[in-house]
């Protein structure tokens, strides 16, 4: 395969079809430098054509709670009161920094998964 820009999808499609082709190649080969120059390439043609957008906040915190056993009594104090709890997760309410900050700093949830612009509120 001849490397050059994705420019198409289907420049994309046989990129990846190359990939998949080379994927065992080992490094400090030909093979293995062309598979690393055509991942770059891909990346760089996902990035601006496959954008991902960020998870709902509510969302964020509703897994970290599943995922850690986590209740909403617990997110009370972090939050301000149950019924604050229950405004933001039916999202009659947007997060504020303060709770942003105490949800990431006392249970580690990632400040990047609860900021979302439209919602964030400064109290």
């Amino acid at each position: 395969m001849e490397i050059r820009p994705i420019k198409t999808e289907d420049d994309y499609q046989a990129t990846l079809a190359e990939v998949e082709r080379l994927f065992d190649a080992a490094p400090d080969t030909p093979e293995g430098d062309q598979l690393e120059v055509l991942t770059t390439l891909l990346e760089a043609y996902e990035k601006n054509h496959y954008v991902i957008p960020s998870p709902d906040p509510v969302e964020a915190i509703k897994y970290w709670m599943e995922s850690r056993g986590i209740t909403r009594q617990e997110l009370e104090p972090l939050m301000g009161s149950r019924a604050r709890v229950s405004e933001i997760f039916n999202h009659k309410r947007g997060l504020t920094l303060t709770m942003i900050r105490n949800l990431h700093n006392k249970l580690g949830i990632p400040a990047e998964a609860l900021i979302k612009p439209s919602n964030l509120r400064h109290a």
